[in-house]
């Protein structure tokens, strides 16, 4: 199976809730898990800045990873949006058929 998980995160839970009805919508991913927001520690224009963000979990396959992270960049209001794909080693089967069966 080719199940991938890409990790985003959002300015706002409304911006990621537009964006992963998006995504979803156009089958770039299975579905999308928007967590609770998160507090950002980072360095941006040579100033550390904090932040709090929404994290966003898509469930895609690696043939749709690059689609789904160009897509979520168009959509974003970062300039520079944090969008990373994490490979999934084990996953049940039925699960997986699932996630292909809804992408693409």
């Amino acid at each position: 199976m080719s199940v991938v998980t890409v990790y985003a995160v959002f300015a706002d839970p409304a911006e990621a809730q537009r964006i992963g009805m998006t995504i979803v919508e156009e089958r770039l991913a299975a579905c999308v898990n928007i967590l609770g927001l998160c507090r950002s520690i980072y360095r941006w224009e040579g100033a550390i800045e904090t932040a709090s963000e929404t994290p966003a979990l898509f469930k895609t396959t690696l043939d749709q990873a690059d689609a789904l992270i160009a897509r979520v960049t168009e959509l974003h209001s970062y300039s520079v949006p944090s969008i990373v794909v994490w490979p999934i080693e084990r996953l049940p089967a039925d699960f997986g058929d699932w996630v292909e069966g809804n992408v693409g």
